[in-house]
């Protein structure tokens, strides 16, 4: 059966080239979260240190691992832990899942050490899960030492490699819940969430703060705006909150995702069906990440004729979105309703087949 392809463009209003604005921090990335493309950078693959966003890749593997329900009996070895803490208490009885809302919200180094015993059995241990993760993730300037981020010279990251576990961590909808929450009451302590941008910057739904004097203010948020969903990370940055505030402002008005085939439908003629043509549409639609002024051509690929009999969702073909020469998604088109297959005694039957032909 020859195929047909057709194309389509898609013009986007362009705006004017933007520098990014001038912010504080020693290393940045900004990255879109459905692509991982990286929008963009500064000094990303740099190793630094990056005190508690540690917490998004403790809180990862834990998530891979545990029940959010599993039952936790509190270790005097747990308690007193230095910096932030969520104050256990040795035989209080807790979830997996309060011990998730102590790490993320109140940025509690005793609930790091509390799940990575109750995960791997000790530190040194959750921390090899830690770095298997990140090599799984390709995180090429990344290694752990705890689950917690007090300073060792050996637990480092970088800006890139952030963004990425954070991504994968974006994909747990527990993750998004507990890191998007402004407040949560466990036992007789209620937490408050540190990020500020929470309450402060439209469209930010989580993800970490950090601090230590060696490190500096760490930062990584997550925000979405129409459609769009952003990553930032900065590193040893003294101005986050305001920093964060501008790079989004800025990112959104130079980037968009749009669904390229939204309210597009196409028709392919029918042979020997009671009706000439059938309908066509995407299953699930194209969403296309890309620079406001860039121009999108979509290939539509699909057959030059079916024959009956047609049934509503089997694929009919492909549609392809390319910004430039470089591809920038797919999509499956399926068939819309279903096309019965004529009987010959029908009077309009040869006369259809006759026409097609010609």
């Amino acid at each position: 059966m020859l195929a047909a392809v057709l194309f389509g463009l898609l013009p986007v209003p362009a705006l004017g080239a933007e520098e990014a604005p001038g912010i504080s921090a020693r290393a940045a990335v900004i990255v879109e979260a459905g692509s991982g493309q990286t929008v963009w950078e500064r000094r990303a693959d740099e190793p630094m240190l990056i005190a508690s966003t540690t917490k998004i890749m403790t809180a990862l593997v834990v998530l891979e691992r545990c029940g959010l329900d599993m039952p936790v009996t509190v270790d005097a070895a747990w308690t007193g832990i230095e910096g932030s803490s969520m104050y256990l208490e040795p035989g209080q009885q807790l979830t997996v899942r309060d011990l998730l809302y102590g790490l993320m919200l109140a940025s509690g180094n005793d609930a790091a050490v509390a799940l990575a015993c109750v995960t791997a059995g000790s530190v040194e241990a959750f921390a090899e899960l830690m770095n298997e993760k990140a090599a799984a993730l390709g995180c090429e300037n990344t290694h752990f030492v705890n689950a917690n981020g007090l300073d060792d010279p050996e637990h480092y990251s970088c800006a890139r490699d952030l963004a990425r576990i954070t991504r994968e961590a974006l994909g747990h909808e527990a993750f998004r819940q507990i890191v998007s929450t402004t407040a949560r009451t466990v036992g007789e302590n209620t937490y408050i969430n540190h990020n500020r941008l929470l309450r402060e910057c439209e469209g930010v739904f989580g993800v970490k703060t950090g601090y230590t004097m060696a490190a500096g203010r760490t930062l990584v948020t997550c925000c979405e705006r129409n459609g769009l969903t952003l990553i930032c990370v900065t590193l040893s940055d003294p101005d986050d909150w305001d920093d964060h505030k501008a790079l989004y402002d800025w990112a959104y008005g130079l980037y968009a995702r749009d669904d390229v085939l939204a309210g597009v439908t196409w028709t392919v003629p029918v042979i020997g069906g009671v009706a000439e043509t059938v309908p066509v549409t995407a299953e699930e639609g194209l969403s296309v990440f890309h620079r406001e002024e860039d121009e999108i051509r979509v290939e539509y690929r699909l057959p030059a004729f079916v024959y009956a009999d047609v049934r509503a969702g089997a694929e009919a073909g492909e549609a392809v979105a390319y910004i430039g020469g470089t591809e920038a998604g797919r999509a499956a088109l399926v068939y819309a309703r279903d096309v019965a297959q004529a009987q010959p005694e029908d009077p309009t039957f040869w006369e259809r087949v006759r026409g097609f032909l010609g």
